[in-house]
């Protein structure tokens, strides 16, 4: 598996294929795609590329695109999994219309569809356990043996599977399989489970069934009843297109045609939908919609954009081989996206009080600051200054060290949008520690230029202390300390590699008044300290901001080394 370390496009041969495909009429000149998704979980970065993909090349080329949910396992899907999908699907920009559509839609016909492979002689019930099952396939070097139960008559077949639908046995007690070679090469046409018995309460279905198709029984099938023309799924299904084949052609039915494509993988993440509900239930996050995960909706209150995941998963491409995407591309897209249309404003995350001695007692002025030097179109604000205000903590040292610019005792430093400023005393508490500065300002320097031009290396941002915000701020860190999270010593899972230190909350943030009374999912740049979103737990009286992302641009580097 190599690493993808350039931005580009690499060549789309889906999209070729789908040309080809028109250019000999094979559809009829259709393109009607579809998304499966399973709702066992919540959608990830890595069914996003699925989705733009599937429902992407239908819009490029005129054609219609559905969303079905294959809800074929009752015991793991739940719908309020169903109701985060829509939202998700929707949230990253495509409407699937009136052609919303499950799996259980189809439910009788798949039955009717196994009644006629068990007549064919190509289907039959086995008592075989799931243990037994697994015995008897063989491995990928030796060939697997037939069941004992394979050559059961056609009418003792069809009397138990009637039986099996009708709940008379127990889970594991039967399984429905299809006929096909147990020496096969492909591990998957060793006469695989087409149905299995489920005494579980469906959300759909409710306790009609007893029996459950299994996903590539009703994939094919329900494509086929859809007429999709070209069913796009990940390289894990690679070797399950035989059977996909296998099943439409047994039943004589229209035949769509799967194409697959190298899955995403991204450093410092993990997408298997198994493990990101280990992180929710074990409680290594807050939820499916955590910051730190990689769900949508964990990305989306993270405040990434839906234009910047598919700017995203365009610059990944379509490709035939497995990859590992740096995760810093992902950072860099709604960097760049923000960077042109996030408005400005200045937060103090670790105040340190500031008094200016000379100031007048009680005076408050405006000052004039850009939104975004990135669009003039987006204007100024006022900003309120006062005779103390606050800077971070970091922006001072006593003692500074060689090639520190910001503050300093008898240092001068430019407050931005407002005056020059010079530290002319420190404030200690009983403990040593620095709790105030006194200093002086230019009044000649107002707008944070000097007339007789004279030059300061720091500018520094600040809040006005009878004016800004008391708010909480979540610094979101990666969720694994390693960008391989499944690398880890024998004996350990992934979670061996959890950051501890992958949330930081701060209290006692300061912020511009500028920011009263924005919503959950407003987006700002708080100059100098990164990108900022509103989280959905703030209230009138508290804002909470989760951050976006820092202004530390690790791709952009990557690509400058390059040129």
């Amino acid at each position: 598996m190599s690493t993808i370390e350039e931005v580009g496009a690499p060549s789309n041969f889906i999209r070729e294929l789908i040309k080809e495909d028109i250019r000999t009429n094979r559809f009829g000149g259709r393109v009607h795609t579809r998304f499966p998704p399973e709702p066992n979980g919540y959608l990830h970065i890595g069914h996003a590329k699925g989705i733009c993909i599937s429902y992407g090349l239908a819009e490029e080329f005129g054609g219609l695109y559905n969303l079905r949910f294959d809800d074929t396992n009752p015991v793991k899907e739940e719908q309020e999994y169903v109701d985060s999908q829509i939202e998700d699907i929707h949230w990253l920009g495509f409407d699937w219309k009136e052609r919303l559509y499950y799996a259980s839609d189809y439910f009788e016909q798949l039955y009717e569809w196994a009644i006629q492979l068990i007549k064919d002689s190509k289907a039959y019930v086995d008592d075989l356990s799931a243990d037994e099952i697994r015995e008897y396939r063989g491995t990928l070097t030796e060939p697997g043996k037939n069941s004992p139960y394979r050559d059961r008559s056609v009418a003792e077949n069809l009397d138990l599977f009637e039986r099996m639908r009708a709940g008379e046995f127990e889970e594991g007690a039967r399984v429905l399989r299809a006929k096909i070679d147990m020496a096969s090469g492909n591990m998957n046409m060793r006469d695989p489970v087409m149905y299995r018995i489920l005494h579980a309460t469906h959300h759909r279905t409710g306790d009609r069934w007893r029996i459950y198709p299994m996903y590539d029984w009703a994939h094919g099938q329900s494509d086929s009843i859809e007429g999709i023309t070209h069913s796009m799924c990940d390289l894990g299904y690679e070797d399950h297109r035989p059977l996909y084949d296998w099943f439409l052609d047994q039943l004589g039915i229209y035949h769509p045609r799967q194409i697959e494509y190298a899955r995403l993988n991204l450093t410092y993440t993990v997408l298997s939908k198994r493990k990101l509900i280990r992180l929710v239930k074990e409680g290594y996050v807050r939820g499916w919609d955590d910051p730190r995960m990689p769900t949508l909706s964990g990305l989306r209150r993270r405040g990434y954009t839906p234009e910047s995941i598919r700017n995203f998963i365009e610059r990944v491409g379509v490709a035939k081989n497995e990859s590992i995407v740096d995760i810093a591309l992902l950072e860099h897209t709604i960097r760049e996206e923000l960077n042109q249309n996030a408005q400005r404003v200045m937060a103090v995350l670790d105040p340190l009080r500031v008094v200016i001695e000379n100031y007048p007692e009680g005076q408050v002025e405006e000052m004039e600051a850009v939104n975004n030097p990135e669009d003039a179109s987006m204007g100024t604000r006022k900003v309120p200054f006062s005779r103390v205000v606050y800077i971070e903590r970091d922006d001072f040292r006593e003692d500074p060290p060689k090639k520190f610019f910001r503050l300093a005792p008898g240092r001068e430093v430019r407050l931005m949008h407002a005056y020059y400023l010079t530290c002319t005393d420190v404030i200690k508490d009983e403990n040593g520690e620095i709790v105030e500065l006194r200093c002086t300002y230019d009044p000649a320097t107002r707008g944070g230029d000097s007339p007789d031009r004279r030059k300061v290396k720091g500018t520094l941002h600040w809040a006005s202390a009878g004016h800004a915000l008391d708010v909480e701020v979540r610094l979101y860190d990666h969720l694994f300390t390693q960008a391989a999270p499944e690398d880890v010593p024998e004996g350990q899972d992934f979670t061996a590699n959890i950051n501890p230190n992958s949330l930081q909350v701060l209290t006692g943030c300061k912020v511009e008044p500028f920011v009263a009374g924005t919503t959950p999912g407003t987006r700002h740049q708080f100059l100098r300290n990164g990108y900022f979103c509103v989280d959905p737990d703030s209230t009138p009286n508290h804002l909470v901001f989760n951050r976006t992302a820092s202004l530390r641009d690790t791709w952009a580097k990557i690509e400058q080394k390059q040129a």
